[in-house]
């Protein structure tokens, strides 16, 4: 995401014009914008001219500023439908008329907010710092199933599934291997088609059994065949691992894997992927350590005794101020106490798993075992 203006403070009114570059982009777009904002943005509107031979219909081009009243957000399309009021004085729309934008890839737009507090400014500085992102692809795949993943700092797409029915039984005779060999084309011309090596840090083939080690064979030699110069050039950058399935979940063992660890070490989603497995060990082993759910969470917030916070960026996008806030000044108050507090993408897929928590989750710096023998509620903060 390209910043190319701002001017806000914490806790005051302020804008920002941003113009979104990729499919990640739109994610943080999406978490910014919220019901009482006010959005400016070019669209086009079919509208009547009298040109003296009758009326006739015209696309114009207009820039319109509309408060928000819904946000839709299409992930597959990468594109968010704003509808609200329009601000904007103009003799083809009328001023507080309903209408609706598109905001999308290469489009700027400008944000206004009447209050901006510390999450919504760190999402503008997350979104526009390109060190963040992961930048890391991946191939799930098993016989008869691929998923071609792209992983971002804050999403992960499936940009391609490929299905296809095998013979139950191998052999040339049996048409096993004529359909094996259509199969892994189509995983080829996918990877070829959505892998960009000069963003990618690492290709990463997973899955069960034998499939991967097939497909990495396959692919470096197609790629020489074809002279495929990208794949030929960054042959090292693909690497294989072992996952237990070729479905988009499996990649949490992916990313837990040391080797792959290691060529994305310096990435929000390695922390993150990091953190929440540390999460999961302290819950098994100390679990006096590790609490999840709203009351325990600010229970232990008010104790001083959380060393890292693990919370769901969903719990963000909400209307209701009151709780946001409550949400904001526990991320601020774990960081002002010296903690660490990790945002997740709920579209990330170490944030399901966080989600399937709750959305929010700790690691204390002591244990508290009085706390977790006892049940507090979440005093109307629970998503």
């Amino acid at each position: 995401m390209k910043l190319l203006a701002e001017g806000f403070a914490k806790g005051s009114e302020g804008y920002v014009k941003l113009l979104p570059e990729e499919a990640e982009d739109m994610w943080h777009v999406y978490n910014l914008a919220r019901e009482g904002d006010h959005i400016t943005a070019t669209t086009f509107r079919k509208v009547q001219v009298d040109k003296g031979t009758g009326a006739d219909s015209e696309r114009l081009k207009l820039k319109l500023t509309l408060q928000v009243e819904t946000i839709e957000f299409d992930a597959e399309a990468g594109v968010i439908r704003i509808k609200g009021r329009n601000l904007t004085e103009s003799e083809h729309i009328k001023l507080g008329a309903y209408h609706s934008l598109e905001l999308e890839q290469g489009r700027a737009f400008t944000l206004f907010k009447a209050v901006w507090d510390a999450l919504d400014i760190e999402r503008v500085r997350q979104a526009t710092d390109v060190t963040l992102s992961a930048d890391l692809a991946a191939v799930l795949i098993t016989e008869g199933l691929a998923n071609v993943c792209l992983v971002g700092g804050s999403t992960t797409l499936v940009r391609a599934r490929v299905e296809a029915n095998l013979p139950r039984k191998r052999g040339a005779a049996l048409g096993f291997d004529k359909a094996w060999n259509r199969f892994l084309e189509h995983v080829f011309n996918a990877v070829v088609r959505h892998v960009d090596f000069s963003v990618v840090k690492c290709l990463v083939i997973a899955g069960p059994g034998f499939a991967k080690d097939q497909f990495k064979d396959y692919m470096d030699a197609e790629a020489v065949r074809r002279e495929v110069r990208p794949l030929v050039e960054n042959k090292d950058k693909v690497v294989l691992a072992s996952a237990s399935t070729a479905y988009k979940h499996s990649l949490k063992e992916v990313l837990s894997c040391p080797g792959i660890a290691a060529r994305i070490k310096d990435t929000k989603a390695a922390r993150e992927v990091a953190a929440l497995q540390d999460f999961f060990d302290l819950l098994s082993t100390d679990s006096s350590r590790a609490f999840y759910g709203p009351g325990h969470v600010f229970a232990a917030a008010e104790l001083g005794a959380i060393q890292v916070l693990l919370i769901s960026d969903s719990l963000f996008r909400i209307n209701h101020v009151e709780k946001r806030r409550k949400y904001a000044d526990l991320v601020e108050g774990v960081r002002e106490a010296g903690g660490e507090a990790l945002i997740f993408s709920a579209m990330h897929i170490s944030g399901e798993q966080l989600s399937q928590l709750s959305g929010i989750a700790a690691i204390l710096r002591f244990p508290l075992p009085e706390l977790e023998d006892m049940e507090i509620p979440a005093d109307g903060l629970a998503a």
